[in-house]
C-alpha cells in the first residue's frame, strides 16, 4: 500500500475526482501506437472504512503488524457424539465457554449450523440431498433455557432463531468485555450421504465434518462474521480448547483432530505396542492389518459394543473425525523442526487410515507422502506445531479437504495425484489452520497460498515438477476465452458464494492465478525478499485473523516497496499482461528496439540479448514507464553485430497472454 494513505477511502472520494485519478495522462507520455487506447493506470489500494477503523482503534496497522490493541475471541468446547451406523444418526450435546475479550458489549451471539445445509429450503449454490439439516432440541445460554422463535423481538426477550445454516441467540444478560458466557447444545442429525460437501458417509466410512454448534467469528474489522455457509465457499473460524468424546462400535477406528487421551481404554496392547514403535522406527509401521479388523485385535470390546474415544486439542480452529470398520492403520513420524522453541527438533506423528482395495491406488504410501509433506513444509515455511496429522481415506465428495490436524482425500488416486492432493490438503494446516483468514470472504487467502506453496514441495518430491507451469496456464487458458465467455475469469476480490456457479472461475481465481501472483511477486522481489516476507506474514498472523491488506502490508514494509500498482492488477482486476518486441533498429553498431505493452496489466520487461558466444545479457524496463501512460518504449542495446536474439522473459516468469510475439532473431 502506499505510505501515504489519504484518510478516506476511495470509495467515498466524489466520482468525478475518481474518474480524473484513473484516466488523467502522464506529463511525459511516449508515443502510442494507432491501434493501442491509452493504458487505464492502476490506482492505489484503498481500505474499506471497516479496515481504516480498526487501524484508528490500534488494533490493526498499516505496516502489516497486528496492532499494539489486536484481540481474537477464544472458547472452551467439552462436546459428546455418539454415531449409530445403521440409522446414520449423530446425536450431540456440549457445552461452550466463550470468552469476549473484545472491547464491545455483546448482547447476541451468532452460531454456525453447517448442517443445516441439507434441510429443506435453505439456499444453497451447491446440489445436495436433503436429509432433514440439524435438529436443535436444547439451547442453554447464561443458565437459561432459550426458547425457539420466528424472530427477535424488539424488548430484548432471551431467545435463538435459526436461519438456514446460522442461528442467532439473544442473551439474556449482556456479556461484558472480559466475560464469559457458558451456553449448552444438545441437537441431531441424519449424516448425509456421500454427495454433500466435504461431509457424509458412503455406507462404509463416516466422516463427521461441521458437526457442532460452533460460534461465529467476532474480529475487530467486521464484528460478527455470520455469513451463511452454502456449500461451495468454505470458512471462517475462532480458536477454541476442544474435549472431545466420540462413542462408536468397537471394531471400528477413529481418526480425528486432537491427542487421543484414553487409548488404554479403546485399544488393545499389539495396537499400542506397534504406534509405539511408529514413533521410533524409520519406516511405516502397519498398525492395523487387514487381520486385525475387528474388536479385540485392533479395539478392546465392550459391554453393549460400544467404545467412546476421548481426544484434546488446545488452540485449534474446528475439530472432525472420520470413523469405519473397513480401514487398515498406518503410522510413522516426521522431524518437524523445533516449534516449541526449546532448541531441540521435535517429532510428528504421522497417521493413515484405508480400505484394503486402496493399496492399488498407492495408499499404502500414503503415510511416505505426508512425512515428506510435513518435512518439507516445516523447511519452507516454519516448523509444523501440532502433535499428528493424519490422512483419510474418505468419501468421494471429500475430494481433498483439511482440517486440523487431519485431511479427508476421496476418490481414485494414483502416485501423482494422491501425493499432490495429500500435499496440498497438509499445506493448509499453515494457510488457514494456524494462519486464521476468512476463507469465504477471500478464499484466494488460503487456497491459493497453498497451491503455491504445494508447489514447491512437488518439485523437491517429484524432481523437478512443475506445478507452477501448470497452474500459470490454467490461469491463462481462461483469461485468453475473454470476458464474453460464460464462467470466464473474475477478480479474486470477490466473496467466494459469488462465482460463477459454471466453469472455472473459482477454482482459477483462488488457486491458479492466485499462486500464479505469488510466483511473480517473487520474481519481482528476489527469492530472499519475498520468503522474509513471507514467513512474516505468518509469523505475525499465527492463530490471529489476517484481512488481505495485513498480507500486502507485510510484504511492502519487509521489501520497502510501493506494490499498490501490482496489487490492483492483480487482485482486483481481470486484466491481462501482453508485452511484445515491435520494430528492431539496426544502425552501425547499435541496436534499438522496441518494447510494447499491448495488454492492460503493467509489469516490468525483462529482455534477455543473446550474443554469438553464447553470453546473455540481461536488460529491464521498469514498471514505472508503463505506470506513466506509455505503451511503446525504446531500449538502446549496443554491439548491434553480435546480437543473435532478444527475447522478452525467456524464463516464463510472468503470466503474458500471448507468447508468439517476445521474441527477434538475426535471420542473417
Amino acid at each position: 500500500m502506499t505510505r501515504s494513505r489519504p484518510a478516506l477511502p476511495f470509495r467515498l472520494l466524489p466520482a468525478a475526482l475518481a474518474l480524473v485519478l484513473c484516466a488523467a495522462p502522464a506529463a511525459a507520455q511516449t508515443a502510442r501506437a494507432p491501434e493501442a487506447p491509452q493504458r487505464p493506470r492502476p490506482y492505489p489500494v484503498f481500505e474499506t472504512p471497516e479496515f481504516a477503523r480498526a487501524v484508528e482503534r490500534g488494533t490493526r496497522t498499516r505496516t502489516g503488524r497486528p496492532g499494539p490493541r489486536y484481540w481474537t475471541q477464544y472458547a472452551r468446547y467439552r462436546l459428546n457424539a455418539e454415531l449409530d451406523p445403521a440409522t446414520r444418526r449423530l446425536a450431540g450435546q456440549g457445552t461452550i465457554q466463550y470468552q469476549n475479550r473484545s472491547p464491545d458489549v455483546l448482547t447476541e451471539l451468532y452460531v454456525h449450523l453447517a448442517p443445516n445445509l441439507t434441510a429443506p429450503g435453505v439456499i444453497r449454490n451447491r446440489p445436495v440431498q436433503e436429509t432433514g439439516g440439524m435438529e436443535l432440541s436444547r439451547v442453554i445460554a447464561q443458565g437459561r433455557t432459550l426458547a425457539a422463535a420466528e424472530a427477535l423481538d424488539s424488548l430484548g426477550t432471551p431467545a435463538y432463531v435459526v436461519s438456514g445454516t446460522v442461528a442467532r441467540l439473544r442473551l439474556p444478560q449482556p456479556l461484558a468485555p472480559g466475560q464469559t458466557a457458558d451456553l449448552g447444545f444438545s441437537w441431531s442429525y441424519v449424516v448425509p450421504p456421500d454427495g454433500t460437501p466435504r461431509t457424509g458417509t458412503d455406507g462404509e466410512v463416516f466422516y463427521i465434518a461441521y458437526w457442532y454448534p460452533q460460534v461465529a467469528v467476532y474480529d475487530d474489522v467486521s464484528g460478527w462474521q455470520a455469513d451463511p455457509y452454502m456449500g461451495n465457499a468454505e470458512f471462517y473460524m475462532g480458536y477454541a480448547d476442544y474435549d472431545v468424546s466420540l462413542t462408536v462400535p468397537e471394531g471400528w477406528l477413529v481418526a480425528s483432530t486432537g491427542t487421543l487421551q484414553n487409548a488404554q481404554e479403546v485399544l488393545t496392547p499389539q495396537t499400542l505396542s506397534r504406534l509405539e514403535a511408529a514413533r521410533t522406527q524409520a519406516g511405516v509401521v502397519h498398525v492395523v492389518t487387514a487381520d486385525d479388523r475387528a474388536a479385540g485385535r485392533a479395539t478392546r470390546t465392550a459391554r453393549g459394543g460400544r467404545l467412546t474415544w476421548r481426544y484434546t486439542a488446545p488452540g485449534v480452529r474446528d475439530f472432525a473425525w472420520g470413523t469405519s470398520p473397513r480401514y487398515l492403520w498406518d503410522a510413522t513420524h516426521a522431524v518437524a523442526g523445533d516449534a516449541d522453541g526449546d532448541g531441540d527438533a521435535d517429532t510428528t506423528a504421522i497417521h493413515t487410515f484405508y480400505r484394503p482395495e486402496r493399496v492399488s491406488w498407492a495408499w499404502d504410501q500414503s503415510a511416505r507422502y505426508a512425512r515428506h509433506s510435513i518435512e518439507f513444509l516445516s523447511r519452507y515455511l516454519w516448523p509444523y506445531p501440532y502433535p499428528h496429522m493424519t490422512a483419510v481415506d474418505g468419501i468421494v465428495s471429500c475430494s481433498g479437504m483439511e482440517y486440523p490436524m487431519m485431511t479427508c482425500i476421496g476418490g481414485r488416486r494414483d502416485t501423482l495425484s494422491l501425493y499432490s492432493v495429500t500435499v496440498h490438503e497438509i499445506a493448509h494446516m499453515w494457510f488457514p489452520m494456524q494462519v486464521g483468514s476468512d476463507e469465504r470472504r477471500h478464499s484466494w487467502q488460503d487456497e491459493g497460498l497453498t497451491r503455491f506453496n504445494q508447489a514447491q514441495a512437488m518439485r523437491e518430491f517429484f524432481s523437478g515438477y512443475d506445478l507452477e507451469s501448470i497452474a500459470r496456464n490454467q490461469y491463462l487458458d481462461l483469461a485468453r476465452k475473454g470476458s464474453e465467455y460464460a464462467g470466464g475469469q473474475v477478480e479474486l476480490m470477490r466473496h467466494g458464494d459469488l462465482y460463477p456457479t459454471a466453469g472455472s472461475a473459482f477454482s482459477v481465481a483462488s488457486y491458479a492465478k492466485m499462486a500464479t501472483n505469488l510466483a511473480m511477486l517473487r520474481a519481482l522481489l528476489g527469492e530472499e525478499t519475498f520468503m522474509r516476507a513471507y514467513r512474516e506474514y505468518g509469523r505475525r498472523w499465527l492463530g490471529k485473523h489476517p484481512q488481505p491488506y495485513d498480507l500486502w502490508n507485510t510484504f511492502e514494509e519487509v521489501s520497502g516497496r510501493d506494490l499498490d500498482w501490482f496489487w490492483r492488477t492483480w487482485w482486483y482486476e481481470t486484466w491481462t499482461l501482453d508485452q511484445a518486441i515491435g520494430e528492431v533498429r539496426i544502425t552501425g553498431d547499435r541496436m534499438e528496439v522496441e518494447v510494447m505493452d499491448r495488454g492492460l496489466a503493467p509489469m516490468p520487461v525483462r529482455l534477455a540479448v543473446t550474443r554469438a558466444d553464447g553470453r546473455v545479457e540481461r536488460i529491464e524496463v521498469p514498471v514505472d514507464v508503463w505506470l506513466a501512460g506509455a505503451r511503446r518504449h525504446t531500449v538502446p542495446v549496443s554491439g548491434a553485430a553480435t546480437v543473435t536474439r532478444v527475447e522478452i522473459d525467456p524464463e516464463n516468469t510472468f503470466a503474458d497472454i500471448d507468447r508468439s510475439n517476445q521474441a527477434w532473431t538475426r535471420t542473417r
